[in-house]
């Protein structure tokens, strides 16, 4: 029986009560209702700073006081009903840990990449952690300044982190690797060693400072857990065959959800789709993300076989939808280990949903 924590936020005084609700939804399990998020997936990118202030996008990135006092301000205008969660984020883009590998980053507007570098096997010997990475330190700083400031009013949680596969196509190119795993596994394996040889350390590092400050374990899905939560993921593995994601891909996978208790695997459209099978074999992940994609892919409808499947393996699932689309859903499927995630800020819309979401059984 998890102890759930004396934990109290100001501005959401019902904290405990969907925190409840997101473990019975880890054990496949409702409460009253499904757990859901009142925003998109991705849906803070769509926000695109004014860079007036600032001479590059580098220095609005690096921008500590500027980046956590924009979330703390944001608080005094938001509500936080069903299982959406106050929590500052703190981001520097998807490849936060490539970029403490020695990787250089590259800012856009809303997200960040890491700078090919490794042209042939005598460059791996550059790929090792930094502990002086201005990337780390900046990091620290984001994470330190918001625990200063969140006073029982906000969850802070730990930055979006990828290991495998994804780091190394990074590093590499992604056309690159997918010429190595045909001209050159051993040269893709010596890689994949060094670019995953830290990431065990670090995710702990952040596991104990939130700890350390009394913070739940939580980052951008905005699920937290009580002990410890990851979201292992391979988006590069849309590119490769069963057969080199389970040579290459899964035993890192395996590494990884081996330290938490609570795994919620980052399944990026139909083309990681194809690993899913392998992936629910997997005991130790309790949950997937179906990102389903843009354009036609969106409406929520056809991919119910596999949210199905999902559930029918006794795993929970994250499923993005439109309020336009939330009666057909309920009607198709079951809500037995259903996260949703529906776009939506009127609180007056969000508490007809949960009202509707009372009766779906």
């Amino acid at each position: 029986m998890t102890k759930f924590w004396d934990m109290e936020l100001e501005t959401k005084p019902d904290f405990v009560d969907s925190m409840k609700r997101v473990y019975a939804w880890y054990d496949h399990e409702i409460i009253d209702r499904v757990p859901v998020r009142f925003s998109a997936h991705n849906a803070e990118y769509n926000i695109i700073d004014d860079l007036s202030k600032w001479n590059t996008l580098e220095e609005r990135w690096f921008d500590v006081e500027y980046q956590v006092g924009k979330f703390v301000k944001s608080l005094e205008h938001s509500s936080f009903l069903g299982e959406t969660f106050p929590m500052f984020f703190p981001n520097l883009g998807p490849n936060y840990y490539g970029a403490t590998m020695g990787g250089k980053l590259i800012f856009g507007d809303v997200t960040s990449w890491l700078q090919e570098c490794v042209e042939d096997e005598s460059d791996l010997d550059k790929i090792y952690f930094r502990k002086d990475s201005k990337y780390y330190k900046k990091m620290m700083e984001l994470m330190n300044c918001a625990f200063d400031q969140c006073k029982n009013k906000f969850m802070v949680g730990y930055t979006d982190m990828h290991s495998g596969m994804d780091v190394a196509a990074g590093f590499r190119g992604s056309q690159n690797l997918c010429l190595d795993l045909y001209d050159d596994p051993e040269f893709v394996d010596k890689l994949l060693k060094r670019c995953t040889v830290s990431f065990n350390d670090q995710m702990r590092e952040f596991d104990k400072m939130l700890k350390d400050h009394n913070q739940v374990s939580v980052t951008w899905m905005n699920i937290p857990s009580y002990e410890g939560m990851h979201i292992p993921s391979c988006d590069f593995g849309a590119m490769i065959s069963k057969d080199f994601f389970n040579e290459f891909e899964l035993p890192y996978i395996k590494d990884e959800i081996s330290l938490f208790k609570h795994n919620i695997f980052h399944l990026d459209g139909a083309g990681v789709a194809k690993h899913l099978d392998i992936l629910l074999e997997l005991d130790e992940i309790q949950a997937i993300q179906w990102v389903q994609g843009m354009g036609l892919n969106i409406p929520i409808m056809q991919w119910c076989p596999l949210i199905k499947k999902i559930q029918d393996a006794g795993r929970s699932v994250v499923v993005d939808l439109q309020v336009s689309e939330l009666d057909d859903f309920m009607d198709a499927m079951s809500p037995k280990g259903i996260y949703l995630c529906i776009s939506e800020s009127d609180p007056e819309i969000q508490k007809q949903i949960l009202n509707k979401l009372l009766k779906w059984k």
